[in-house]
């Protein structure tokens, strides 16, 4: 479901590109799953997209970009145009002026310490503070999240105390917390810049296909494909949500 959240972006952003999604429903969540394992889904999903001709792909999720993106890039090689959701983030982050920026996401992805590496590689004066949240995914898959008094009640477990409450800026750094990011705002009361990651991502993909002159100069609406490794109504409801009509979506096994 996390994805969703950033190929909604890109579809609103890019209404001439043919998005095709892979949803690794059956490997959910990725958060819990050891770094081969991960790298080796992702290898799999890779292949698959090369076989659909995909001219660029977003790996949109954080915790495979933590653990997988080294590996891909280079098995896809320096050509290929592989972007992914942490990268974009952290060079928005460079552009703001902040002092303290918190990180939300997966286990995998606050042991990488990935944002920190990279985000103080560019300005070592900022601070991050990162946080594992991990009843968040389960709760948004579940749609537990529609049930405000319970996501406020987690938020502030793992918001409420410093330093987690005391930052400039909070990234939210799992493709499923965008969903939420309303409440994550309101819960700081709108004093704390919530970075948004689906809409950064789009921006900087948008950008890297004019450079390479890879934009689809057609303007003949695109239909989208939906590919889950396992079939569930309701993420099947969430995508019609989010792309507003009909989603036909096709199963298809990594195993």
């Amino acid at each position: 479901v996390g994805g969703l959240t950033v190929a909604n972006a890109v579809a609103q952003l890019l209404p001439n590109e043919q998005i095709i999604y892979f949803g690794d429903i059956a490997h959910l969540p990725y958060g819990d799953k050891s770094p081969q394992a991960i790298q080796g889904y992702s290898k799999k999903i890779v292949d698959f997209l090369l076989l659909q001709n995909c001219k660029a792909i977003v790996i949109a999720c954080n915790t495979a970009t933590a653990v997988a993106q080294k590996h891909l890039s280079e098995y896809l090689g320096k050509d290929f145009l592989l972007v992914d959701v942490i990268d974009p983030v952290v060079t928005k982050i460079a552009e703001i002026n902040v002092q303290s920026v918190g990180v939300i996401g997966t286990k995998v992805t606050t042991d990488s310490c990935i944002y920190p590496n990279k985000i103080q590689a560019q300005n070592p004066s900022i601070k991050v503070h990162t946080k594992a949240t991990r009843s968040l995914v389960p709760i948004i898959e579940e749609e537990l999240h529609l049930k405000k008094h319970l996501l406020f009640s987690i938020l502030d477990y793992y918001l409420g105390d410093p330093p987690m409450s005391d930052v400039d800026a909070m990234i939210l750094g799992c493709t499923h917390y965008p969903i939420i990011a309303t409440e994550v705002e309101h819960y700081f009361d709108g004093k704390v810049q919530i970075l948004d990651t689906p809409s950064i991502v789009a921006q900087y993909l948008k950008t890297k296909l004019e450079k390479q002159s890879l934009l689809n100069p057609d303007t003949r609406n695109q239909k989208h494909q939906f590919y889950v490794s396992d079939y569930t109504p309701n993420f099947e409801t969430l995508t019609e949500l989010f792309f507003e009509g009909d989603v036909n979506l096709k199963l298809l096994s990594l195993d």
